[in-house]
């Protein structure tokens, strides 16, 4: 009898040692994933605060030479050292919100179109299409617009706008001049396609994931298809539409090639959208191969520390909103 006790005391000592040596091995590791998960944590903020100091120590002579007038000058002019970053502030801002006035009502009928109207045979189909739209270089958007749609806007597009708004008073202004073709609206066009493709898919995503039978509870208290989408899936997925939204401002505003191509690259301001322009990111692209001096070097750094902070601004309201609507929602 006391041998079988001994040899049950025996088993149960080696089953606590072997659960003792696994569960020294499981805190072993998720030891070894905390730390991993915080380094990833911290390389990445390093990564940041390294390109933050870069761009501020790039473009303290910029700074120091011009000031605060470096944000409202106009002038840019290599040949006396003299840079302002207006025009660039203006065209990147200008055509980034045509592109969203485009995109988003585009994108959104997209996923409303695929998740609710769209045959089932032809959702996946043209789901794939739109998302192939994204992975098409940017530079190839730049020489489709430059020898395809700028033609034709200027053709058939400014034209139209020209004559058909030259008596409203304010909107006169905003389409007049020659149709050259390029320039900020057919940026912001362009603009539009790239960034479609986010809002659209993330979209068509968000939408898939609103409980069916809250859209049967609104069908079957009469609702169309637009009341059930405007009362019911919107507000219910509003947080993930304006994640999807903010994304795409994000690749608008830092979009460089297709807009360098399209958008004619003239530091100046003018009032009409069909005049050309050029944005901090074709700006860059165009001239830092060829700035000579420390100013002008300078200089375009302070571009994109400017649009660091444009980029920056945008993120933080988006996360405004959404911790707004999270508060609402609680």
């Amino acid at each position: 009898m006391s041998d079988v006790i001994m040899e049950g005391d025996a088993a149960s000592r080696a089953v606590a040692a072997d659960r003792a040596k696994a569960l020294s091995g499981v805190a072993l590791a998720d030891r070894l994933f905390h730390q991993v998960t915080r380094a990833a944590a911290i390389i990445v903020l390093f990564l940041l605060g390294g390109v933050i100091i870069s761009l501020v120590h790039g473009s303290l002579p910029a700074i120091k030479a011009f000031g605060a007038g470096f944000l409202f000058s106009q002038a840019w002019n290599p040949v006396t050292d003299n840079f302002g970053a207006m025009p660039a502030i203006y065209g990147t801002i200008v055509t980034s919100i045509i592109a969203m006035l485009i995109a988003v009502p585009v994108g959104l009928g997209v996923a409303t179109f695929l998740t609710e109207l769209c045959p089932h045979a032809l959702r996946r189909p043209i789901g794939v299409a739109i998302e192939l739209l994204a992975g098409i270089p940017s530079i190839i958007y730049g020489i489709w617009g430059l020898f395809v749609l700028a033609p034709f806007v200027q053709t058939y597009v400014q034209p139209g706008l020209i004559s058909l708004l030259s008596d409203v008073p304010v909107l006169s202004s905003l389409f007049a001049g020659p149709p050259y073709g390029i320039g900020m609206l057919t940026a912001g066009f362009i603009l539009a396609i790239m960034v479609l493709p986010f809002i659209a898919s993330i979209s068509r995503d968000v939408f898939d994931t609103v409980p069916p039978v809250l859209k049967e509870a609104a069908t079957g208290v009469g609702c169309t298809t637009w009341e059930m989408m405007r009362y019911v899936v919107l507000p219910y997925t509003r947080v993930g539409v304006i994640g999807g939204v903010m994304l795409g401002l994000g690749r608008a505003l830092g979009e460089t090639m297709a807009v360098t191509f399209v958008i004619g690259n003239a530091h100046k301001i003018s009032a009409s959208l069909l005049a050309p322009g050029t944005t901090i990111s074709a700006t860059i692209a165009n001239e830092f191969t060829e700035a000579v001096g420390d100013i002008y070097t300078s200089s375009l750094i302070a571009l994109g520390l400017i649009l660091f902070v444009i980029t920056f601004i945008v993120l933080a309201i988006a996360r405004y909103m959404l911790m707004r609507i999270e508060r609402k929602s609680a």
